[in-house]
C-alpha cells in the first residue's frame, strides 16, 4: 500500500516508491538520499505539523509539507 509521505505518521517507516518533483529541488531531494528503495522514518513533528523531520539513510532532514507530499512511500513494518 503506497501512500503520501506526508501522510506517514511518527514510529512508521516506510521505503520511497517515488519522487514526483522536477528541477532543482529533487535533484537535492535525490542528494540528500530520497532514493525510491530507501527506508525512510518520521522522527520529529513540529508543533503545527510543517515541517517534519525524516530519517534517511542515518541523516535526520526536515522537509516541508509541499516537498513531503510529492514522494511516495510504502508502509513497511
Amino acid at each position: 500500500m503506497t501512500k503520501k509521505l506526508s501522510d506517514l505518521r511518527r514510529g512508521e517507516k516506510g521505503m520511497i516508491v517515488s519522487v514526483n518533483l522536477n528541477g532543482l529541488t529533487r535533484r537535492r531531494l535525490l542528494d540528500l538520499g530520497f532514493i525510491p528503495g530507501t527506508v525512510i522514518s518520521v522522527v520529529f513533528e513540529s508543533p503545527l505539523g510543517d515541517p517534519v523531520a525524516y530519517l534517511v539513510r542515518d541523516t535526520i532532514i526536515a522537509l516541508r509539507k509541499e516537498e513531503s507530499e510529492k514522494i511516495e512511500v510504502e508502509l513497511i513494518n
